[in-house]
């Protein structure tokens, strides 16, 4: 979280290169895709870009994830690259560590109750970065398609919160989030799966996916807040289908994450504000994340050393020896 804040208020500053993403959708209806993002932190001399593939049929067709990532770094020095990561968790962590800052400052102090629909790795890590961000969550319920998907986030996340009392759902989502505090979809549905009603004063919701919720439930919220306005309401959140639909204007949005972190707009200001927040995924984040996550395997000895050119290949001595003409 502290490396996506330092990296915001960085790029507020005009210390980061943050070029147009290269998107590439093979099938219009299911969103299958694969993007390049690019980034530079001038600060720190690293030029990173991220390699990511969004299929969402993966888990039903296959039995596999719907997102894999790589991420390079280079240095800005010589050009050199430094590192190569695997980007899906680092994409998991931005996830997280977004909605974890949003709740710093939108979710209510003395939270208890967090519920999720989606129980996939985005799920997971949006529990970790609640938890460190608001301390008194103490129960966690959660939906899901499937009932051995509900069994297997439980299974998997209670050995981190053995304090915390986990709930299953059995697949019904207002189960789930009814009257829960802090509300979380994680899901690559592109229908409105979570109800205004059960959303209750005071609580917050932090929207990860899609198309995941019904307008109401943006309607009825005191503030609606942003990684970035402007990138989100050209895609396809909730929010954008509302802007593109004259449900939403500029001036509904309360205002970016960044401007919270400044000071320059205020976060909750009462008990019973409805709060929402929305992020569409900044890859200058995931590459200072990235960086972060380089930095400390360096320090801790961790990491494969990895060796792509070490000579130019007419300079090698025994080249006459391979090549035949």
């Amino acid at each position: 979280m502290s490396a996506a804040e330092n990296a915001m208020l960085s790029f507020r500053a005009g210390e980061i290169l943050f070029p147009e993403k290269i998107v590439q959708i093979f099938d219009e209806g299911t969103q299958e895709r694969i993007n390049c993002l690019p980034a530079t932190l001038k600060p720190e001399k690293i030029c990173g870009v991220k390699w990511v593939s969004v299929f969402p049929p993966n888990p039903e067709r296959y039995g596999v994830q719907n997102l894999s990532a790589v991420i390079i770094l280079s240095e800005i020095e010589k050009g050199f690259p430094v590192a190569f990561l695997d980007g899906t968790l680092c994409s998991n962590m931005r996830v997280g560590a977004m909605g974890g800052i949003a709740a710093k400052h939108l979710a209510r102090s003395d939270s208890r109750t967090i519920g999720f629909i989606g129980a996939g790795e985005q799920a997971k890590m949006h529990l970790i970065a609640m938890k460190a961000a608001v301390p008194t969550l103490e129960e966690c319920r959660v939906s899901a398609k499937f009932d051995h998907e509900e069994e297997q986030f439980v299974r998997e996340m209670t050995p981190l919160f053995p304090g915390m009392r986990f709930q299953v759902a059995g697949t019904e989502a207002a189960r789930a989030m009814d009257g829960a505090d802090i509300l979380v979809t994680a899901t690559s549905a592109q229908a409105p799966l979570l109800k205004a009603e059960w959303m209750k004063p005071g609580a917050f919701y932090s929207h990860i996916g899609g198309w995941e919720d019904e307008y109401d439930v943006a309607r009825q919220c005191d503030k609606i807040v942003c990684d970035d306005w402007e990138t989100v309401k050209h895609r396809t959140q909730t929010l954008s289908r509302m802007y593109k639909d004259g449900e939403l204007k500029d001036e509904d949005v309360h205002g970016n994450l960044v401007e919270l972190l400044t000071g320059e707009k205020p976060g909750r200001e009462s008990d019973d504000e409805r709060t929402y927040f929305n992020a569409v995924g900044l890859a200058y984040v995931d590459i200072a994340i990235a960086h972060a996550m380089f930095r400390r395997a360096q320090e801790a000895g961790r990491g494969q050393r990895l060796t792509i050119q070490e000579q130019m290949i007419f300079q090698h001595e025994k080249l006459a020896e391979w090549i035949r003409v």
